[in-house]
């Protein structure tokens, strides 16, 4: 079995600046475990990681398509397979890093997409709704995969619709019920820190990406007419249609990201076989030690 290591976390924990020192350490290439960063131009709101923070290390799956261009958990778990089959044949390890948790575990587990088929007299009955109104009816019947989903990404939303028409359940419960197999050998590193310090470090880093142009940069693709579903980005639009001030919007996005992260540990902490490591209190070096405790081991 091919090993895998993997870095996770909520937003502002601290995963990049470990990522760069755990590839140098191990010889390691990095594959993006982020939903939003695959996406060229959205780089301050989604913190990607800068040219010259990468110190030298390959990164994978960063800027690979348009905010116009839909982006499913399943082109993601093909596109990671991929790339950990293309570093894992040069001799090196590939390091997973990233906050978004169905996507990972989707890469690493045998998850299967069950899809009834397309069927036009089904989706025809739709064709009178918009993005938004759409999106708004697979929320009433599926929230948890409306929440991950983009209002213009119609078909997938329209394939959630269709699960739930023809299975007489929701997308979500189909995933839930699926064995959950490792394909690979995997170690999961998971950092954490007492919440107060990481809300503060959420808010902090709010400022930054402030200071950096994150309004220049929502606005740029809001006058190209693409309006992103994301944090740092959805709470923008109010204030340009004149509804909130720039100071809501900053405490908004503040509050949303700080309910993320809360999210995000729930999510990782029920889901995923993690070795959690607070960030605090635990060494750079001891979780090299462990690591390579793993590493020496036989998968």
């Amino acid at each position: 079995m091919d090993k895998v290591l993997v870095i996770i976390g909520p937003t502002a924990v601290g995963k990049t600046a470990l990522s760069i020192k755990l590839a140098k350490v191990f010889n390691g290439e990095i594959i993006n475990g982020d939903s939003v960063q695959v996406y060229r131009g959205l780089d301050i709101g989604s913190a990607k990681i800068k040219k010259e923070e990468m110190d030298g290390i390959p990164h994978h799956l960063l800027d690979i398509l348009d905010p116009s261009e839909s982006f499913s958990v399943a082109d993601f778990q093909r596109l990671v397979r991929q790339k950990i089959h293309e570093i894992t044949s040069i001799g090196k390890l590939p390091i997973i890093v990233g906050g978004t948790g169905l996507y990972i575990q989707a890469a690493l587990y045998d998850f299967r997409f069950e899809d009834p088929g397309r069927n036009d007299e089904f989706t025809s009955q739709y064709d009178h709704l918009t993005n938004e109104e759409l999106h708004e009816l697979l929320r009433r019947i599926d929230p948890e995969e409306a929440y991950k989903t983009h209002p213009n990404n119609r078909r997938r939303i329209l394939r959630a619709l269709e699960i739930h028409a023809h299975l007489n359940k929701t997308k979500t419960e189909l995933l839930a019920e699926q064995q959950r197999v490792p394909l690979y050998d995997v170690f999961i590193i998971g950092l954490d820190m007492e919440r107060k310090q990481l809300y503060d470090r959420i808010n902090q880093r709010v400022d930054k990406m402030m200071q950096d142009n994150l309004l220049e940069e929502v606005y740029s693709l809001y006058k190209q007419g693409i309006k992103v579903n994301a944090i740092g980005y959805k709470e923008f639009y109010d204030y340009f249609e004149g509804k909130k001030s720039l100071t809501e919007v900053i405490a908004e996005i503040k509050k949303n990201t700080r309910r993320y992260a809360k999210r995000q540990f729930t999510y990782f902490r029920n889901k995923l076989p993690v070795h959690w490591f607070n960030r605090e209190n635990v060494s750079e070096e001891e979780i090299i030690c462990k690591v390579e405790e793993w590493l020496h081991k036989r998968g």
